[in-house]
């Protein structure tokens, strides 16, 4: 078995909700939904996170920053993602790259993606190329497609160093 290389894969799915802030990668998203969740719901960052533990075995995101816990209360993902970044560490991989695609109905977030490109960037420290965002609605179909739910999905491949 090849250790040089671990994948790991990760889904997140929020509730929306009016009167709350959306947030993907980072950024706020201007729109009058955002994410029913213990921290500030940012689907995308969740799914990085659950990508980044499965790839080193490491359980979930709930195992390490549970939803009872209230030092997460309304916490910004950002700030888990620096901590899941420090939990990663002695583990010794960097990141090759990581795929992710965020699906929601609305709004559109064609404008928004290099913006949380970057965004995710600086803070895992790697350059664009290593880090596509895709986006889809859900064709109007579930709970996704009828604007009641945001979800997003994220493969990582790490490499050791």
């Amino acid at each position: 078995m090849n250790e040089n290389l671990r994948i790991g894969f990760g889904f997140d799915i929020h509730k929306l909700v009016k009167n709350k802030k959306l947030f993907l990668g980072g950024v706020e998203i201007s729109y009058n939904y955002g994410c029913m969740a213990h921290s500030d719901g940012d689907v995308l960052i969740h799914a990085l996170i659950d990508a980044m533990f499965g790839a080193l075995n490491l359980g979930d995101i709930g195992s390490h920053f549970p939803d009872n816990d209230m030092n997460f209360k309304n916490i910004s993902s950002i700030e888990l993602l620096k901590q899941t970044i420090e939990i990663c560490k002695p583990f010794n991989y960097n990141i090759s790259n990581i795929d992710s695609t965020i699906i929601l109905q609305k709004p559109k977030l064609q404008h928004h993606i290099e913006i949380i490109q970057e965004n995710l960037c600086n803070v895992l420290n790697i350059s664009k190329d290593k880090l596509s965002i895709k986006a889809k609605t859900n064709e109007k179909l579930d709970s996704i497609g009828k604007g009641k739910a945001i979800s997003a999905y994220c493969i990582v491949l790490l490499k050791k160093i």
